[in-house]
């Protein structure tokens, strides 16, 4: 692929579980040229096709003026302890994702990917599903050419943050992942990896519109 050709990404959420898989996948793509990093701080890892930009996810979507890239990808998320309360939580895991979203269109990003989770409905009795699902609702209002969502259930990896009970979690979705068959299928775990993988080849495909891909369909 000539220079000329090669395609510029953009990502938020890299040093996450998902984020930072979805990062390596980005930089070994001969698809792209540069791979833009929004994150809060400068990342130590340094590579040929990165550009980092260190942002106040409050400042945006101006924070990123005069940028322009094609492919846009997001793997923001928390937790309630991690933040602190419920009001940050939606912070991060609604309005910094809109946001973004909403930068990455301004500019140029035609195509965009997120990572949500199974269950998400802004009729969700459960505020972390209500959240997601309210999230969901709101990039569907910016005009991409094509919207992937993917719904994974638990992520399977290894955190940089320890969580005794995503653990446990892990222990016990092997053990149950036998049984989990036909309908309690879309419940099995996912790798972190596979999640990223999945993210970068439906950027690449030919489809259009709003797509959600349901746990068990991440592939």
């Amino acid at each position: 692929m000539k220079i000329q050709d090669k395609k510029t990404a953009i990502i938020s959420g890299a040093t996450g579980l998902v984020g930072e898989q979805l990062l390596n996948q980005l930089l070994a793509d001969p698809t792209y040229g540069k791979v833009i990093a929004v994150v809060r701080k400068k990342m130590i890892m340094t590579h040929e096709k990165l550009e980092q930009r260190v942002t106040d996810f409050g400042q945006l979507p101006g924070a990123l003026q005069g940028l322009q890239a094609d492919h846009g990808f997001c793997c923001l998320g928390t937790t309630i302890k991690t933040a602190g309360s419920k009001e940050q939580q939606y912070l991060i895991d609604h309005d910094f994702v809109v946001d973004f979203a909403k930068a990455c269109r301004a500019t140029g990003v035609t195509r965009f990917s997120v990572v949500s989770s199974i269950g998400a409905s802004p009729s969700s009795g459960n505020f972390y599903l209500r959240t997601k699902g309210e999230m969901e609702q709101d990039l569907q209002k910016i005009p991409f050419d094509a919207l992937f969502i993917l719904q994974p259930s638990f992520l399977m990896g290894n955190r940089k943050e320890y969580r005794a009970g995503e653990k446990i979690g892990i222990a016990i979705m092997k053990f149950l992942k036998p049984m989990m068959v036909f309908g309690l299928a879309k419940y099995r775990g996912v790798p972190a990896i596979t999640v990223a993988r999945c993210m970068v080849r439906v950027v690449n495909s030919d489809d259009h519109g709003i797509n959600i891909i349901r746990s068990d369909k991440i592939s």
